[in-house]
């Protein structure tokens, strides 16, 4: 049997096993099989490294192992550039991020146009800095609004120093929209469930008209953003096809096999539906 699946805390939420033993039923990979891991976040090490000894593939990380799974494995450039590991292959004990990717392919599926639009990034954790990176490298006017100014900076300065981001400026949300723009990325957790009538969107602050809005959330499948973007002839799109997308990349990786997305898509909503009864 080959093995592989996910290490976080907690992970009882994760649709991963889902999307992945969907692909493996779907094009008949009987012997692979995909689960996930609860480990309590004082043992990273234990987390990383264990499931190797007991026959594992490959792994993917999720939170709170990102960053300190980059000290057990070898980081690939995208890993480093981002500072985080999302994807391992124990064959070779690498670790790289598809996370980027997996953003920047579900935009283009959803043919939203990046290269020298202007672009809101909300938030300055890892999401952020994973979005910040991908639509920088594809060319979009990019600047970041978090709640917190000094910890954007601190971000950007990171992103500067590992992988040449420039050109990126930190701002109030007043200011950003005063620039104008056409994509807004909510790397936030606000609107998430169960705190769904949260929304990142400062009150009193007028929304761009017709700006699309990516929300990397996708429970539940329309926040309150995603309500706001609507209302101001915008299109909204939810996280999901990311995740998705994100996971494909991986299931490449470990595989060698293209997977099915419309099958990991369609699992994922189900799983995603059941919950919500």
């Amino acid at each position: 049997m080959n093995r592989v699946g996910v290490i976080g805390w907690p992970i009882e939420h994760s649709l991963s096993p889902v999307m992945h033993n969907a692909a493996f039923q779907a094009l008949g990979m009987t012997d692979w099989l995909y689960d996930a891991m609860a480990v309590p976040p004082d043992i990273a090490r234990y987390a990383v490294l264990e499931p190797q000894r007991h026959g594992y593939i490959g792994l993917n990380v999720t939170v709170p192992f990102k960053q300190v799974a980059m000290e057990y494995v070898q980081p690939d450039d995208k890993a480093r550039a981002i500072g985080a590991v999302n994807t391992i292959d124990f064959r070779n004990e690498t670790g790289t991020n598809t996370d980027v990717d997996g953003l920047i392919n579900d935009l283009v599926a959803h043919d939203v146009a990046l290269t020298g639009e202007k672009v809101i990034v909300l938030g300055a954790g890892g999401a952020a800095r994973a979005a910040v990176y991908g639509l920088w490298q594809q060319g979009a006017q990019v600047v970041v609004v978090n709640r917190t100014k000094e910890r954007a900076d601190d971000m950007l300065l990171q992103l500067t120093i590992s992988a040449g981001v420039r050109n990126v400026p930190a701002l109030t949300l007043d200011e950003a929209i005063e620039n104008g723009a056409s994509l807004i990325v909510n790397c936030t957790s606000a609107g998430m469930w169960p705190d769904v009538e949260n929304s990142p969107w400062v009150n009193g602050v007028p929304y761009p008209q017709g700006a699309t809005v990516y929300d990397m959330i996708y429970r539940p499948a329309r926040t309150k953003l995603m309500q706001l973007a609507e209302t101001h002839g915008g299109r909204a799109i939810s996280g999901l096809g990311m995740l998705v997308r994100q996971g494909a990349l991986s299931f490449k990786l470990w595989t060698g096999v293209e997977p099915p997305i419309d099958v990991m898509m369609q699992a994922a909503q189900e799983a995603l539906a059941a919950r919500q009864k």
